[in-house]
């Protein structure tokens, strides 16, 4: 009887996980996890030189403690598990509206919208990069919650988009309910090879979606030419990864140069970077969402610091920080450390609020320290 009564369990059991898994594989295969490339688009990433044994390889070799399914899947349950100091602000993070749509577009600016979401206008051309106006920036509703005060820009508060820039497919910068509310308003898709695959899933038109690999360029009207360059990070909305590519951005005009790092750890690329456009008037760098376990795929502060010094930028302005609180560190200690790694160089560090602009041909720029506690009961 005991026997019987033993496998009856076990059977159940069994049963149960069964159906769990059915329902987990269910979920995966949802529209918000978008597709694998395929047909024509396959043929193009298996032609690429960064792409080897079945996945777009970094330029600089990622540690396997680091980039192993296993370690992914660790790295995922400590950051929603372990204890954290300081995780999330007690008061809502100060921001400033500035309405998109009435702004000059052909003045150069740039605004942080959170997170590594800005908005940028450059040479009369509108561009959304990374936006991501979600309450949670992950495949569950209770992972990655939005700081409160940081959700002030909706996509109805988007102005019409010449380009939507997407670096990487990782839930933080490719957010499906964000794009999709979007799609009415979005003239062009730029992204790294194989990104594509998820908009065409989501139904954009695919003559919209340009995909560059790492030393591609897009020429467009008013001599903006955007280029996508190495980065040294991964990609992946399953556990299935790098089955699309990763990439940073120069966008260049006849008066600008502007580097968008996405995520990345340091590395040479930054200094290639730096020589071959001969410095940048701007750099927009992965600066918060770190630990010494990820550091080869995301940038300490101080790396930030020394790979704008690489870049030879004229300033900083910092991106991965701010709205979410992925890794285990307090949420304000990027801005603290950034402001310390960059007191003795030569660039200044930009800290606009949400909304703020950064004029880019202002002389000089005057942002308060806004994280601090005197600044955050204002």
């Amino acid at each position: 009887m005991k026997r019987k009564r033993l496998r009856k369990i076990l059977c159940g059991l069994l049963v149960i996980a069964a159906m769990i898994g059915a329902a987990g594989y269910g979920y995966m295969h949802t529209a918000k996890f978008g597709a694998f490339p395929e047909g024509a688009r396959l043929a193009r990433i298996e032609a690429s030189p960064n792409y080897s044994d079945g996945e777009f390889r970094n330029p600089e070799p990622i540690p396997t403690s680091t980039s192993n399914k296993a370690g992914v899947v660790t790295r995922l349950l400590r950051s929603l598990t372990a204890e954290k100091d300081r995780p999330r602000p007690d008061r809502p993070i100060p921001s400033v509206k500035t309405s998109l749509a009435c702004l000059d577009r052909y003045e150069d600016l740039v605004i942080w919208l959170g997170h590594s979401s800005f908005y940028m206008q450059l040479a009369g051309h509108a561009i959304l990069i990374d936006p991501v106006f979600s309450d949670n920036a992950a495949p569950v509703p209770f992972a990655n919650e939005a700081f409160p005060g940081t959700n002030v820009y909706r996509p109805e508060d988007m102005p019409g988009i010449d380009v939507l820039l997407i670096t990487h497919d990782h839930w933080d910068h490719l957010d499906y309910p964000t794009v999709m509310k979007l799609k009415g308003k979005i003239a062009k898709i730029v992204c790294p090879l194989g990104v594509g695959a998820h908009f065409e899933r989501w139904g954009f038109d695919p003559s919209t979606i340009i995909e560059l690999d790492w030393n591609e360029s897009l020429n467009l009207k008013n001599d903006l030419r955007i280029h996508a360059l190495p980065a040294r990070h991964y990609s992946g909305r399953t556990l299935t990864r790098n089955k699309s590519l990763w990439a940073a951005y120069a966008l260049t005009s006849a008066n600008r140069k502007i580097y968008i790092s996405g995520d990345s750890g340091y590395g040479s690329h930054f200094r290639e970077a730096g020589e071959a456009f001969r410095g940048f008037d701007l750099a927009v760098l992965d600066s918060g969402q770190y630990n010494e376990a990820w550091r080869y795929v995301h940038m300490m502060p101080e790396d930030a610091a020394q790979a704008a010094s690489d870049l030879n930028a004229k300033a900083l302005l910092p991106a991965h920080a701010g709205k979410f609180s992925i890794a285990r560190h307090s949420w304000d200690e990027p801005f603290i450390r950034l402001v310390e790694a960059t007191k003795k160089s030569p660039f200044p560090l930009l800290t606009p609020r949400i909304g703020e602009p950064v004029e880019l041909d202002a002389p000089t720029h005057d942002f308060r320290e806004w994280w601090k506690d005197g600044s955050l009961t204002e």
